[in-house]
C-alpha cells in the first residue's frame, strides 16, 4: 500500500495573506512581538494532504509538538528556530491560518524521543511507536527527495509551540 503522502504536491504559501495575519497579531501583542519580531511562514509536511492533516490536529487541539530535522532547516538556508519565536501555519492550499509561538526547543536523536513528545505531536494513537513509524517514513521519503539519506543518529529539532493566534483557536 502506497502512503497517501507521497504525492508531494505543494502549493505556494500566501505570503501577502501571512503578513496581514501577522500584522493583526502584532498589534493586538505588541509585547510578544517586541520580544521576537521574526516569523516564518510554513506548513506541516511535505504535501497539501499532509499539511492540511495536521494542522487540523492543531486546530482540535491534540498537535501541540512537531519534529524537523536539523538537516532540513539546512538544507533551505534557515536559522534553528529559539524560544519565544512565532510561526504562520499555512493549510494545504497556502492560506495563513494560525499563529505559533515556539514554547519549548531542545535537539535530540530518533531514540531520544520519548512517549510525552509523541503524545504532545497529537498524530495516530500518539504512542511513540506510532511516531516512530510515521516520522521514519516521513525522513526517508523527505531526505531521499532532496538527495540524502536519513538516519536515526540525524539530530532532530523537537519544538513544542502554543497557538497564540486568532483569539478564537488560542490556547
Amino acid at each position: 500500500m502506497s502512503d497517501p503522502h507521497e504525492a508531494n504536491r505543494v502549493t505556494p504559501v500566501d505570503r501577502d495573506a501571512a503578513a496581514e495575519l501577522w500584522e493583526t497579531y502584532a498589534q493586538a501583542h505588541p509585547q510578544a512581538v517586541r520580544a521576537c519580531p521574526d516569523y516564518t511562514v510554513e506548513r506541516f509536511g511535505d504535501s497539501d494532504a499532509l499539511a492540511d492533516e495536521l494542522l487540523d490536529l492543531v486546530l482540535t487541539g491534540p498537535k501541540r509538538a512537531t519534529a524537523a530535522l536539523v538537516a532540513d532547516f539546512a538544507a533551505q538556508g534557515d536559522p534553528l528556530p529559539r524560544v519565544g519565536s512565532h510561526w504562520i501555519a499555512c493549510d494545504g492550499s497556502g492560506r495563513p491560518r494560525v499563529v505559533l509561538r515556539s514554547v519549548e526547543l531542545r535537539l535530540a536523536t530518533f531514540e531520544d524521543v520519548d512517549e510525552a513528545f509523541a503524545s504532545d505531536e497529537g498524530e495516530g494513537d500518539r504512542t511513540l511507536e506510532t511516531w516512530r513509524d510515521g516520522h521514519r517514513r516521513y525522513w526517508v521519503r523527505t531526505c531521499a527527495a532532496r538527495g540524502d539519506t536519513w538516519s536515526e543518529s540525524d539530530e532532530i529539532v523537537l519544538e513544542r509551540f502554543r497557538v497564540v493566534w486568532p483569539p478564537d483557536l488560542a490556547d
